[in-house]
């Protein structure tokens, strides 16, 4: 028997955006399936974005980092959008997708604490509580994916979304380099958000699996 759809949570956040906005990026779509393109230079463009995005938060550029986390995000979507339409899904393209996914957060991160170790004057004060809370915080953003990969291995649904997926840790992250006075708190919410969508992953799994 094949495995039943998981119910739709109501916890998804942003991610419950994801159908409008891949259809915003349809056009995007249509010319990588008549060129050929492959999915992975979706995932590969999404890296080098968060790259970019990581070095304009060290920097406190938040207008380009917005730019850079909104090309990372439209990456991230668009190389499963390809592949599903070019029909070329393939088990290795969710390895690359996840891996693509998390090299992106730790580049975005990296940025962020930069820019947190920047912020008790001149030079690079590393020792400081912002980048402790930064480093915690990006520690912390690492459990639900781990919570969704653990509950997949097992047969459940590879679970999404929030109450703080990937979409709302940009907009954090952008809100902390826009406003550095709040990083401490950004970096709390973060930690917390992680910890709660963990749990809800978790629990959606648990149910799903003894179904």
């Amino acid at each position: 028997m094949g495995q039943r759809p998981a119910a739709t949570p109501r916890w998804q956040g942003l991610y419950a955006l994801k159908p409008w906005y891949t259809r915003r990026l349809t056009p995007i779509v249509d010319v990588a399936v008549v060129r050929g393109i492959s999915p992975d230079l979706f995932t590969a463009g999404g890296v080098l974005a968060a790259g970019a995005a990581g070095a304009a938060v060290a920097l406190g550029w938040w207008p380009l980092a917005a730019l850079f986390l909104a090309l990372r995000l439209a990456g991230a979507n668009l190389d499963g959008a390809v592949a599903r339409a070019r029909a070329v899904s393939r088990p290795w393209g969710f390895v690359v997708n996840e891996i693509g996914d998390r090299a992106s957060d730790l580049l975005t991160f990296a940025g962020l604490a930069v820019w947190a170790a920047r912020q008790r004057g001149p030079g690079l004060h590393w020792q400081s509580w912002p980048v402790i809370m930064v480093l915690v915080a990006a520690l912390a953003a690492t459990l639900p994916t781990f919570a969704s990969l653990a509950a997949a291995a097992a047969g459940a649904t590879r679970r999404n979304g929030g109450p703080l997926g990937k979409t709302e840790r940009c907009l954090f992250v952008v809100a902390a380099t826009a406003f550095p006075v709040i990083l401490p708190v950004v970096a709390t919410q973060l930690v917390n958000g992680s910890l709660i969508t963990a749990a809800l992953r978790l629990r959606a799994a648990r149910r799903e699996l003894a179904s």
